[in-house]
C-alpha cells in the first residue's frame, strides 16, 4: 500500500493532455502502486520503456508520455525548448491527479529529470536518471557546427518515418537548436549547480562506449564528470555502469533500470516485501 498524497486510480487510462498550445499523448497503467513518470530521449517516444515497464510489472503505476511532436499522437508546438518540457511534467502530472512520484528519465529526460527534482523536492521521490544530466562542457562552436549538420542529412529520410512515429514532426533546425540547448544546459556551470541542489535519493544507471554524434572517447570522458557530482551530494549515486551503449540501454539493460526504480522507491513502499 502507498501513501494516499501519491493519489491513484483503478484503471488504466490513454488520452490526449492538453498544455499551453499543444497537447500530450499520455498512458497511465493505473493501480494503488507508487507512480513512476517516465521522460524519453530528446526524439524518443514512450515506448522505449517497455521492458523495464514490464520488469517492474504491476506493483508500480507507470506513466508515460510522448513530448511535444514525438510519437504518433502528440501535437506540434510553437514552443520546443527545455523550459517548455519541464511544464510539460507538471501538466501530466496535474491531469493524472498525481501528487508525488518517482521520475525516471533517459538522456535528455534524465536533465528534464535532474531539474524538476531540483524544483520539485516535497514531490519528487526520487529520481532515476538513465546515461544522462552529465554536468560537461561538451558543446562548443564546432560541436554546435556538427549538431546542424548531422540533423539536416537526417532531415532527407526522416519525413519517410514521421507518419510511423519514430521520428519527431519537427524540421532539421528545431531538433538542432534542441540539441544545442542541451549542450548549454549542461555545462558544469549550468547543470553542476542544480544537481548539487538535488535533495531526494537519485540513482544514476550509466552507459558505455558512444552514442550517435559522438567520436572517440567523448562520451566516456563526459560520463566521468559524475565522479565530482557524487562526491559533492551523498544524495546522488551511481546504481549501475552497465556495458551497453547509449541507445541500447532500455533495451539491454532495462534490468538494471528497473533496478534502480526499486531502489529508490523502498522507502516509500508500507509493508512491501519483494517489488517486482
Amino acid at each position: 500500500m502507498t501513501n494516499n498524497s501519491m493519489s491513484s486510480t483503478s484503471s488504466a487510462w490513454t488520452g490526449m493532455v492538453p498544455v499551453d498550445d499543444t497537447a500530450l499523448a499520455v498512458t497511465d497503467t493505473g493501480g494503488p502502486g507508487i507512480p513512476v513518470v517516465y521522460l524519453n530521449g530528446q526524439f524518443a517516444t514512450q515506448g522505449y520503456w517497455r521492458r523495464v515497464i514490464a520488469e517492474l510489472g504491476t506493483g508500480f503505476r507507470h506513466i508515460t508520455y510522448d513530448e511535444r511532436a514525438r510519437g504518433r499522437k502528440s501535437k506540434r508546438s510553437a514552443d520546443y525548448s527545455f523550459e517548455a518540457a519541464v511544464r510539460d511534467v507538471d501538466a501530466v502530472l496535474a491531469a493524472r491527479g498525481v501528487a508525488r512520484a518517482v521520475l525516471v528519465g533517459w538522456s535528455y529526460g534524465a536533465v528534464v529529470g535532474a531539474h524538476w527534482a531540483n524544483r520539485n523536492p516535497e514531490r519528487a521521490l526520487g529520481a532515476v536518471l538513465v546515461d544522462g544530466a552529465f554536468p560537461h562542457d561538451w558543446l562548443d562552436e564546432a560541436m554546435a557546427q556538427r549538431i546542424r549538420k548531422m540533423f539536416r542529412r537526417m532531415n532527407l529520410f526522416m519525413p519517410l518515418l514521421r507518419p510511423t512515429g519514430l521520428t519527431p514532426r519537427m524540421n532539421a533546425d528545431q531538433m538542432a537548436d534542441s540539441n544545442i540547448e542541451l549542450g548549454e544546459l549542461s555545462r558544469e556551470r549550468e547543470l553542476g549547480p542544480v544537481l548539487d541542489a538535488i535533495s531526494v535519493p537519485v540513482r544514476y544507471v550509466v552507459a558505455s562506449g558512444t552514442s550517435l554524434g559522438s567520436r572517440g572517447d567523448e562520451q566516456e570522458q563526459i560520463r566521468a564528470s559524475l565522479d565530482a557530482v557524487t562526491a559533492r551530494n551523498p544524495h546522488i549515486t551511481i546504481g549501475a555502469k552497465v556495458a551497453s551503449n547509449h541507445g541500447a540501454i532500455l533495451k539491454k539493460d532495462f534490468r538494471a533500470v528497473a533496478e534502480a526504480v526499486r531502489g529508490v522507491a523502498a522507502p516509500h513502499r508500507e509493508g512491501a516485501g519483494d517489488i517486482r
